[in-house]
């Protein structure tokens, strides 16, 4: 029954007034079939009118017939509904034998390189024919399991190029390579996999925790500031006709303090909230990673869902800006008696913000700006092929001849790319001498893609990358895909100041004197690195220099 369901239209098994599949399927005398409570409140409608009609073909009836149902057509329903569960979707494997509407494949076969549905799976368990064939669970790309050169099952894995090999690939192409079977290194990185996800897992509970403690501080700033309020406006009023003006300066000052700390504490909530999500999406992909059963796709997806962006293990929320605000109404109180000496004093709200992120004055002068000094060496994990590093790793130059690297999921593959070791989340600055046509100098998170598109990796055409290019003559800037022209002498050597807390990023032209380029004040949200992107022209290079 369930077989020939799966060949019946639905919209033939509708009713033709909820335009639904058939529940409790009832018949009239006409014979139409309806669901019952459809019929029923269509015939309630008509009590009034002296007949009965049949939606349908309009016959009449003087008196309210009665209902049938219709087991036959209630039977091929339920098995049409359980028919309908058994079609493929975007995210099932289809079977590849199935016409018109596909259902999900229950097993794919090693031999065929097919995926079957349980009914056309049935030859494999009758015929002698299909003894050894080899079943597997559905798999999506069952192809990618067998050895394109020798039309083997790829059971090992070869860790010296990272893929899946057959055994005779280890005589062929692969001869002397490190390899392993396939199910032994999926253990092994399976194993570290449910490390790095326990390193989440906490990651998640401690923010957690911390979102749960500012929201705390926040209703605590608040309750605290409105206290405040009431109370310094009681000591006001015993002194209205003097100090009216004084009492809605201070009331201003304390509601403008409420608002700054509980902006910033909202800011660093959402910070962590931020992180939080992060996380729990990591976490999701890392457990849908865990239960793959197919271990080629499970290699593949590994290096890019095992890598975790640096994250900040503690939140220093301190309290003592709370105590700012009882501060005015003490001082207004105990100076009442001496008005006149009073008025003459500003009655201020203390600053707070330098509770939550301390308030430092920014460098003005190239010596100030030396005192953040910061050694860079480029990464040569993240280096594209055909860029050269050299002088201790300071100094990046592009060559057409591919470097002998070995593989590693952060390397840049699209684009003439390098990223620094150094994790910058603090004030730093460093200064890089520019020859050549074409340079990014750029300040990225670590995250970037390494082989995506142009929006998706090129330094400064993303949300997660800020960049300056230097041309022959000339500068601009670039972030999220806008380019901004760039006003200021041009010189070789540009100097880039980050104050990772206070979110200022600054590009300088250095030269006998430092003119600021450009000025980006935004909200940086994890550690960022040092990146240098070159165009393809021989020779061009940045070396990253020691200021003095």
């Amino acid at each position: 029954m369930a077989k020939r369901g799966a060949q019946l239209d639905a919209e033939k098994f509708s009713c033709s007034i909820c335009l639904d599949l058939l529940k409790d399927p009832v018949a009239v005398p006409c014979g139409h079939s309806y669901c019952s409570d459809c019929i029923k409140r269509h015939w309630d409608e008509q009590e009034d009118s002296g007949f009965y009609s049949c939606p349908q073909c309009r016959k009449r009836f003087r008196r309210r017939p009665k209902l049938k149902k219709n087991i036959l057509l209630a039977e091929l329903v339920e098995d049409l509904k359980k028919t309908e569960l058994q079609v493929a979707g975007p995210q099932d494997v289809s079977c590849d034998v199935c016409f018109g509407r596909k259902l999900k494949a229950v097993k794919s076969c090693l031999v065929c390189l097919a995926s079957y549905c349980e009914e056309h799976l049935q030859p494999h368990y009758r015929s002698a024919a299909f003894k050894k064939h080899r079943l597997l669970e559905p798999c999506m790309k069952i192809q990618e399991k067998i050895c394109s050169l020798h039309d083997e099952e790829t059971e090992i894995f070869c860790l010296t190029d990272q893929q899946s090999i057959c055994y005779l690939c280890t005589m062929d192409q692969h001869r002397g390579h490190e390899t392993v079977p396939a199910a032994a290194e999926r253990r092994q990185k399976q194993k570290e996999l449910e490390e790095s996800r326990l390193n989440v897992q906490q990651g998640i509970r401690e923010r957690e925790e911390a979102v749960k403690r500012l929201e705390g501080r926040m209703e605590a700033v608040n309750l605290e500031a409105d206290e405040a309020v009431e109370e310094s406006e009681l000591h006001f009023n015993d002194m209205i006709r003097l100090i009216q003006d004084k009492s809605s300066e201070v009331k201003q000052q304390l509601r403008s303090q409420q608002q700054t700390a509980v902006s910033e504490l909202k800011e660093l909530q959402g910070k962590i909230e931020r992180e939080l999500s992060e996380l729990k999406r990591k976490d999701v992909q890392m457990e849908q990673l865990v239960h793959t059963e197919d271990h080629t796709q499970f290699l593949i997806s590994y290096p890019s869902v095992s890598v975790l962006s640096e994250l900040t293990h503690s939140y220093s929320i301190k309290t003592a800006y709370l105590e700012n605000f009882m501060d005015v109404p003490v001082g207004v109180s105990n100076t009442v008696d001496e008005l006149q000496e009073i008025l003459l004093q500003n009655i201020t709200v203390k600053t707070t913000k330098q509770q939550l992120v301390p308030l430092r004055p920014q460098p003005e002068t190239r010596e100030d700006f030396l005192q953040y000094s910061q050694k860079i060496t480029l990464d040569p994990k993240s280096a594209h092929r055909e860029l050269l590093l050299s002088d201790k790793k300071r100094k990046v130059t592009y060559t057409e001849e591919a470097q002998p690297y070995s593989y590693h999921p952060q390397r840049f593959r699209r684009y003439l790319q390098v990223l620094s070791r150094e994790s910058l989340n603090n004030r730093h600055y460093w200064e890089v001498e520019v020859r050549g046509e074409g340079v990014f100098v750029a300040v990225t998170y670590k995250d970037t893609s390494t082989a995506g598109g142009y929006t998706e990796c090129g330094f400064g055409s993303n949300s997660k990358s800020w960049a300056l290019f230097c041309d022959a003559a000339s500068f601009k800037f670039q972030h999220n895909n806008k380019l901004t022209p760039v006003s200021g002498p041009w010189s070789s050597r540009v100097g880039v100041y980050l104050d990772h807390t206070a979110g200022v990023l600054s590009f300088f032209s250095v030269s006998e004197t430092m003119t600021l380029l450009h000025k980006v004040q935004t909200a940086f949200t994890e550690p960022l690195h040092a990146g240098v992107w070159l165009y393809p022209e021989e020779g061009d290079c940045v070396e990253f220099l020691k200021p003095q």
